[in-house]
């Protein structure tokens, strides 16, 4: 073989390798962005977001609709809620998208509170 046969050779197959190698990135592209519509559409359906509470008591039940009532005097701006899990009570505040915006509401209520602790939560 000359040279200028090996060379037409070598560029023939460079060329075939190339076209197999792009064929098969932009193959592997369309199933990734596949996944990631697919998680996308996944997400929508089924949120499991976090959400942040403050808890304010954990006990009793006459204790807990009692610092309910207390807390809605006090905070009336605030969403208050009573919650069974068995064996206690729990009295709980919001569902703050952020643990900074549960922070900040914290400090106001820990005034009144000072039991009061942030919890996160799935929903």
């Amino acid at each position: 073989m000359n040279v200028l046969s090996k060379r037409i050779l070598f560029f023939s197959f460079f060329t075939i390798f190339l076209g197999i190698t792009t064929s098969f990135s932009q193959s592997e592209n369309k199933k990734i962005n596949q996944l990631i519509e697919q998680k996308r559409e996944f997400n929508k359906t089924n949120k499991n977001s976090i959400v942040y509470k403050i808890q304010l008591y954990n006990g009793n039940e006459s204790q807990a609709y009692k610092i309910k009532y207390n807390f809605n005097v006090s905070f009336p701006e605030y969403n208050v809620k009573i919650i069974y899990k068995a064996p206690e009570w729990k009295t709980q505040v919001g569902n703050f998208k952020t643990r900074l915006e549960a922070d900040r509401a914290l400090l106001k209520i820990k005034e009144k509170f000072s039991s009061a602790i942030v919890l996160e939560d799935k929903i």
